[in-house]
């Protein structure tokens, strides 16, 4: 008779697959709550103990590691000499193995949770059977997902025995699955002990789908979750429209990094491309809208919105005239859906953008290496900046000035933004010098450059980009500072009676 070892935290599906086994001749082995389980349910189960002849000790933490369950786990049986020592020893084989994992990660994620209760939800056992059984997967099929019990009841019904491929399929996702609960456990250990960067890193996502293709058609493409993906379109609800795309991912996550810096007050995002095409804030979302189309009602065309308060039905009327690829908001009234749902395509993703962002790592792929820094999460006070001109800004520019400095960290270097009336007038983005993004920025607004302060994510090494926006009508302008050149713009300022404030601080985004 074949015999199965089963113990899993996530019981899923269990008494169904554990009866279809038995069904099938298979004893069932079990230990401590699933034994108790597949009881209730009506099986006949074999304790751990009397395989291993030994009791369960240091509540549970001892049950498993033993060599009647490694010994049968680890048996290579066409190897004569394995075989005859098994034999020798008394040891029965086991045919299959069934097992999940202690919940570390929801641990880790309880609200209040103790260091203490974390470390006591480490799997040892649990990881040593999979990968015991799974090194010797030739002869036993090993078992770590609920999602897996149909195909293997299936083909042994039909075959007896569960197919080679089929096999290696199932041991190389339980080496996943143990390489990423090993990564989660090194991934707290890791912070608890600050270290920033150690000396290897392991990091881990789940899938959340396939997806139709990446950046191009012909890339194949998947998206993936981190482990805690509260502020991301991972933990997004899709409402309505097309499955989501590569890029439009890449935009998404985008938009709603733009919101982060705008909380508490109302504020709509434009973005096309990963680079804001108009931001605008007011005492009303459907206000900021207005603003951010007003910032550039061509570019917008096909692009995606994100907004920090729910869609009514108000704006839902706006939000339909144009073409629109996605809106993400915390929520839509039953009203603005109705009025939304009439265009097949667009999605609504359901988000909630007023979360406090968790202050993750950033991590960029290069050729066969992967770039690792902190999130860009510094912002400044008017406290903060330094006034290097004769003339001080106004506190109405000062207030346009913060504005445009939220916005511009979110623009492609070389970034400049002109901002007026609490929304972007004119965006240049990813050039590859300075002036040539403020001609663009100023192309863009026109006439509505006049009275507009400006706002560049590093400093100016010429006097150039000074002299490109004094005739142009700005009146206020925010900059880092820090080049060995600063006193020629300062010069420069003057001379217009152009306000100039530094920041100390720059935001270079590659």
């Amino acid at each position: 008779m074949k015999r199965a070892l089963i113990s899993v935290s996530d019981k899923t599906g269990l008494g169904d697959f554990a009866r279809g086994l038995e069904e099938l001749g298979y004893e069932i082995i079990s230990t401590g709550g699933t034994k108790r389980a597949l009881e209730e349910a009506g099986l006949n189960v074999i304790g751990i103990s009397d395989v291993t002849g030994f009791p369960e000790i240091m509540d549970g933490r001892v049950k498993t590691l033993h060599p009647n369950v490694h010994g049968a786990l680890l048996c290579v049986r066409d190897n004569p000499e394995h075989v005859k020592q098994i034999r020798d020893l008394g040891i029965q084989d086991i045919d299959m193995v069934v097992v999940n994992l202690y919940p570390f990660r929801e641990t880790v994620q309880k609200p209040g949770v103790s260091h203490e209760e974390i470390i006591e939800n480490i799997d040892i056992g649990g990881p040593s059977m999979l990968r015991s059984a799974s090194k010797n997967y030739r002869f036993i099929p090993v078992i770590c997902d609920p999602a897996d019990y149909e195909q293997v009841l299936q083909e042994l019904r039909e075959n007896g025995e569960t197919a080679a491929e089929t096999r290696e399929h199932l041991a190389a996702k339980v080496f996943r699955h143990t390489a990423r609960y090993d990564a989660m456990i090194a991934d707290y250990l890791t912070k608890k002990t600050g270290e920033q960067f150690p000396e290897s890193m392991t990091i881990t996502f789940d899938k959340v789908q396939d997806l139709r293709y990446g950046e191009n058609p012909h890339q194949n493409a998947a998206f993936y979750k981190g482990m805690n993906p509260q502020y991301s379109l991972a933990n997004a609800v899709q409402l309505h429209g097309k499955e989501l795309s590569y890029n439009n991912i890449q935009d998404g996550n985008a938009a709603i990094e733009i919101l982060k810096d705008f909380q508490g007050q109302p504020a709509a995002v434009g973005l096309k491309h990963m680079n804001p095409c108009g931001v605008g804030i007011g005492n009303t979302i459907s206000e900021a809208w207005d603003k951010a189309y007003e910032a550039d009602p061509v570019s917008i065309f096909g692009g995606i919105v994100a907004l920090n308060e729910p869609v009514d039905e108000e704006l839902a009327e706006k939000l339909s005239k144009i073409f629109l690829e996605i809106i993400i908001a915390p929520d839509f009234t039953p009203e603005a859906l109705e009025i939304l749902e009439r265009k097949k395509n667009i999605r609504l993703m359901k988000l909630d953008t007023t979360l406090e962002p968790s202050n993750t790592k950033k991590y960029t792929n290069v050729n066969d290496g992967l770039l690792v820094q902190d999130m860009d999460v510094k912002s400044v006070t008017a406290d903060e900046l330094e006034c290097v001109t004769d003339r001080k800004p106004t506190e109405e520019e000062l207030r346009q000035l913060l504005f445009g400095w939220k916005v511009v960290k979110h623009v492609k270097s070389n970034a400049i933004v002109l901002v007026k009336d609490d929304m972007t007038i004119g965006v240049g983005a990813g050039q590859m010098n300075r002036v040539g993004a403020a001609k663009i920025a100023i192309e863009q607004a026109g006439p509505k450059a006049s009275g507009s302060v400006m706002a560049s994510d590093a400093f100016f090494p010429m006097p150039d980009t000074v002299e490109a926006a004094a005739p142009a009508g700005v009146t206020a302008i925010i900059q880092p500072g820090g080049s060995i050149k600063d006193q020629l713009s300062i010069d420069a300022c003057n001379q217009a009676g152009i306000a100039m404030v530094f920041t100390g601080v720059r935001h270079f985004k590659h």
